[in-house]
């Protein structure tokens, strides 16, 4: 059996498609079967937990960003629902431990 997507980490919440993959088709991961919802292209990620908006993607086991809308399992996600939480000035961390904007 060809694989369509991996996880590439325990606690990651997205799988990577390792072919394009399109809605209705079913892809085996090692957490179970998830159901492609939308038109994933080959590299890209999709969902295999529902994911509420403001929620972190984890890949790798590291947090890559956060999804903007709610996402449901099975969806692409990509920039159209991510933001980047890296590099992020308004997001920087105050000596205190708490977030500030890039004013301070």
């Amino acid at each position: 059996m060809v694989r369509k997507a991996i996880v590439l980490h325990s606690e990651d919440n997205v799988a990577t498609a390792l072919k394009e993959l399109h809605p209705g088709e079913e892809v085996q991961l090692e957490l179970g079967t998830v159901t492609v919802a939308q038109d994933v292209p080959f590299g890209h990620k999709f969902a295999v937990r529902s994911l509420p908006k403001g929620s972190p993607v984890v890949k790798y086991g590291q947090v890559v960003g956060r999804v903007t809308q709610d996402v449901l399992v099975g969806q692409h996600v990509h920039v159209h629902n991510v933001e980047s939480c890296r590099g992020r000035g308004d997001l920087a961390q105050r000596h205190d431990g708490g977030a500030t904007d890039a004013r301070g």
